[in-house]
């Protein structure tokens, strides 16, 4: 780094209770500047961006622009001293349009006509300076999620930010989408801007950033320049020892467990999923792959029983299940990892116990009388806690204080505990650092060697080639014949993505 440092975070350290989520934090940036903040999950990154941008008041320490201290707890502060921050997850109104949505707050109360002329102006050309393409007048509602990410980053802009956050910003994008921000972001920094973002996804940081930070349970660790590194030295760094994937074994598929002939699901009058036909067995992993809006989400509901087949035949354990609602399907031993853990799969202000027996508290285990066991859903739920590395605090936490990667293993935990016949795995690793991901892929490959069959839908190449034993991909809700994994490599998967699939055969 050369010259006086844009921004200084100075000896943070934050507190809940005796967690120490950021423990006396030391970090720099330079103007033109693109920091990636890595760490394992729970690693105090969100946190310490959350002082940074005056979300939380630290224990000690301070946060210095352009060499001025900026108040504590005062996001309105860090903002007109040309602070963003774009969250992981949104915070956009999804009734209003974009112009809508970047001009609220940046008003008063009191004057007699909106100026959505000038603002209208000052975003065409942000967006056009910075390569953001949006429709200012859309709704935001109808926007892809590489779009409402952009009005994010408008928002940003528009408020004269020079020193920009993003946290986990690749979380939720397909992988052209993930390319296209990263060249946005490059295009920044050449302007001047200076930016931080937080990921998991290590050839993103070795790819976009200038240099690397890594915190492990609250403290530097490292800092490293990008083109000094590698994924392995990361990997390693982050968690303290050497990071390897499992190996798929081969195995012997067992009793078919789900079948679906001909499956068509309208959802809204539009035909979601097409005349799906796939077979699952007991003891295989069976792979969907595509890119994000082909159809996964409606088959994962189809499987969860949250919508039902308006033509052909869904069969679980020999016998159709086309009209079974989510709760019986759970109770059949239907194990569920959502790819939204937010919406679908947490109540954030629920405690981690109440969340961890949230799809089977009518059990005799967890229930009787009407009246919740609470010794055995807390029993049950520091079980998992301790068996899945769920960091963060104990059963009694408030679920909304866990980092996202925290909350998704609370979930995968809970299902794999109860030794699910069928797992159906949603983005299971979406998220997840590299040694969580790890974890995550062996307690996959222990369930399916356990005969538990495993349907795993991911839009992650690796991830399908090194879990499954068969691959089907999804391309405007139909699928792909079945391809045994072992005779396609990545560039095959690609092709049959893109609905190549005569010439990936």
């Amino acid at each position: 780094m050369t010259g006086s440092p844009v921004l200084r975070l100075e000896g943070i350290t934050k507190r809940f209770g005796s967690f120490a989520a950021n423990d006396d934090i030391m970090v720099e940036l330079a103007r033109g500047e693109v920091v990636a903040l890595l760490g394992e999950n729970g690693a105090g990154k969100t946190t310490l961006m959350n002082v940074l941008f005056g979300h939380y008041v630290p224990d000690a320490g301070r946060v210095l622009v352009d060499g001025r201290e900026l108040p504590a707890g005062l996001p309105r502060a860090a903002i007109d001293a040309g602070v963003g921050m774009v969250h992981q997850h949104f915070t956009l109104a999804l009734n209003l349009t974009v112009l809508e949505n970047v001009m609220t707050g940046t008003e008063s109360l009191l004057g007699w006509r909106s100026r959505t002329g000038p603002a209208r102006d000052k975003l065409t050309s942000l967006a056009e300076r910075f390569g953001l393409k949006v429709d200012l007048d859309a709704r935001v509602g109808d926007l892809s999620v590489g779009e409402q990410q952009r009005v994010e980053i408008l928002k940003a802009l528009y408020n004269d930010a020079r020193i920009l956050i993003l946290d986990e910003p690749t979380a939720v994008l397909t992988q052209p989408e993930a390319q296209r921000l990263f060249e946005i972001l490059r295009v920044m920094a050449a302007e001047g801007l200076s930016l931080i973002f937080i990921s998991h996804k290590l050839h993103e940081v070795l790819a976009a950033a200038d240099r690397v930070v890594v915190l492990r349970a609250g403290r530097v660790v490292a800092e490293r320049a990008a083109k000094d590194t590698s994924k392995n030295e990361l990997a390693e760094l982050m968690v303290g020892r050497r990071v390897s994937r499992p190996v798929r074994e081969t195995g012997t598929p067992g009793e078919v467990m789900l079948t679906a002939e001909g499956v068509t699901v309208r959802v809204d009058g539009e035909r979601r999923l097409v005349d799906l036909d796939f077979t699952l067995r007991a003891g295989e992993t069976l792979g969907i792959i595509g890119v994000s809006g082909n159809g996964q989400t409606t088959l994962a509901h189809l499987v969860s029983g949250l919508v039902h087949a308006d033509e052909g035949a869904l069969t679980m354990f020999g016998v159709g299940r086309g009209r079974e609602n989510p709760r019986r399907l759970v109770s059949l031993g239907i194990g569920r990892i959502p790819e939204d853990r937010n919406s679908e799969g947490m109540i954030g202000d629920f405690a981690l116990w109440e969340n961890a027996v949230l799809e089977r508290v009518r059990q005799p285990r967890f229930s009787r009388f009407g009246f919740v066991r609470r010794d055995a859903a807390k029993a049950f739920c520091a079980g998992v806690i301790e068996r899945f590395d769920v960091r963060g605090g104990t059963s009694d936490t408030r679920t909304r204080l866990l980092s996202g990667g925290n909350m998704q293993k609370l979930i995968f935990g809970r299902n794999l505990a109860t030794a699910p016949k069928i797992l159906l795995a949603a983005q299971p690793t979406r998220g997840l650092d590299e040694g969580a991901i790890a974890a995550v892929h062996e307690e996959i490959l222990a369930a399916r060697r356990a005969g538990t069959a495993v349907l795993l839908i991911s839009e992650d190449l690796d991830e399908v080639l090194a879990l499954a034993d068969r691959v089907q991909a999804i391309v405007n809700g139909r699928l792909s014949d079945p391809v045994v994994a072992d005779a396609i490599d990545a560039r095959r998967l690609g092709l049959m993505m893109a609905g190549e699939w005569a010439k990936a055969a």
